[in-house]
Parts: C-alpha cells; sequence; structure tokens
C-alpha cells in the first residue's frame, strides 16, 4: 500500500532536514512531498539541497496560503492509495506511518486519524492548548455524533480516492475540522490509533495560537449547520 506524504514547510529551517531523514527511514513504501508554503527563512534553499537526496516531490508557493492551501497543492499530485499529512517540524514520530497504515488493512477502513489521547504517555506543551484540544473534540462529537479522542492531532490519513472527493475550502489550520466535519457528515467512519506526540514551545516555532482553536470551533459549527456541506465531488454515500 503505497502513502503519500504531504509536508506543508512554512519557515522550519531548524527542523525540516531532520524531519525528512525521518520520514525517509519509514519501511513503507511512499513518495514525500514537501509544499514549500513561501518560507522567508532558508527553507528553500535547504529543500532544494534535500530534493534530489530524499526524492522528494516539491511544489513552491509564490507566497504563504497556510497549511490547507499548502495540503491541497500536494493533494494534487499524490498517486499514493492513502494520504497523511505530515508537519514540517519534530513533533509527531513518521514511525507511527506504520500503525495508521496497518489499520487501513481492515475492510470497509477509509479515514484513520493518529490520536495522542490514546497513546499511554501523554504530552502537552501547554495545559491550555490540551484543554483546547480536549473541547474542539467533545464538541466535533456533540454536533456528528461521533466518538473521536483527538480531533486537532495533524496526522489524519485518507484514502486518496475518499479525500480527493471533497472540496476542502480552507487556506489555514481551519482546514482539519473542515475535513474532519464534512467527512463525518458524509456517513464516513473515522478510525483512530495511538501516537506518539513531542509538543514544541513557541519558543522552538510553534504556530498554532488561540485564533486558530476559536477558527476550529466555528469551523465544525459551520459544516454542521451549513446544506449540503457533506456532498463530496463524486458519488457521495454512506462508508
Amino acid at each position: 500500500m503505497k502513502l503519500s506524504v504531504i509536508i506543508p514547510c512554512y519557515n522550519e529551517e531548524k527542523t525540516i532536514e531532520a524531519l525528512l531523514l525521518r520520514v525517509s527511514q519509514v519501511p513503507v513504501e511512499k513518495e514525500i512531498i514537501v509544499v514549500n508554503d513561501g518560507s522567508s527563512d532558508r527553507s528553500p534553499e535547504i529543500l532544494r539541497e534535500l530534493t534530489e537526496r530524499h526524492n522528494i516531490k516539491l511544489i513552491n508557493h509564490p507566497r504563504n496560503y497556510g497549511k490547507g492551501r499548502a495540503f491541497r497543492s500536494g493533494l494534487k499530485v499524490a498517486t499514493g492509495e492513502v494520504v497523511i499529512v505530515q508537519d514540517a517540524d519534530l513533533e509527531y514520530d513518521p514511525q507511527d506511518f506504520i500503525p495508521i497504515l496497518d489499520k487501513f488493512k481492515a475492510d470497509g477502513v477509509e479515514v484513520v486519524y493518529g490520536s495522542r489521547n490514546l497513546e499511554k504517555e501523554k504530552r502537552h506543551s501547554y495545559f491550555r492548548y490540551y484543554l483546547g484540544g480536549v473541547l474542539i473534540t467533545k464538541i466535533a462529537n456533540l454536533l456528528f455524533s461521533s466518538r473521536l479522542t483527538d480531533e486537532p492531532t495533524c496526522y489524519k490519513a485518507f484514502r486518496r480516492e475518499v479525500i480527493s472527493k471533497l472540496k476542502i475550502e480552507g487556506d489555514g489550520f481551519e482546514w482539519e475540522p473542515e475535513v474532519t466535519a464534512k467527512l463525518l457528515r458524509a456517513g464516513y467512519r473515522i478510525e483512530e490509533v495511538p501516537i506518539k506526540y513531542f509538543p514544541r514551545s513557541f519558543k522552538e516555532g510553534k504556530k498554532v495560537n488561540w485564533r486558530d482553536g476559536l477558527k476550529a470551533i466555528f469551523t465544525l459549527i459551520k459544516y454542521r449547520l451549513l446544506p449540503g456541506a457533506g456532498r463530496l465531488r463524486r458519488t457521495a454515500g454512506k462508508k
């Protein structure tokens, strides 16, 4: 089962090389797609040097559009059966691709999220952000009658044929609750597996802030109430 790893990158000169090395070492069939989202540091230069070494597909945005737009750009060139998004920092362990892919081997599994809250050793960078993530997850479950444990997780993996059906509109971090909402409204079941998490601080480059949490809540409510939000591009239906 081939995996397409889409890596949005914005000003990650300190971590992108180490991250690409870790991704390349995961023993699964994969393609690595990096979207340089208008970085103004040394990330573009580093990525040019690493392109051949790690056999990556590199896409350059002329300016910073956001994580959602970067994911959509990567999805356009993805060829794997399964697509996963990977942040360009070192908060997540790419070795967790293996249990995520294993989950797809079961019949009928279309979407798998890596849950930080199912891992025995739970880590969080700031307690208020942990509580924010719990709140976002509870709101998603309340609105869509789901049983998620970690909606804001980075590790969201989809069969390419499924995620390609969705019309993703959000350009920033809000694309993630948008995708969750639209998948659940369309009748897809989201499976979860435990994953490791190594949070970084704002001093180390963490970019998500409290405003993104508010946007996430608003996005979940918006796509719960918006008529036709669960309609897919092609054939809709229960999965």
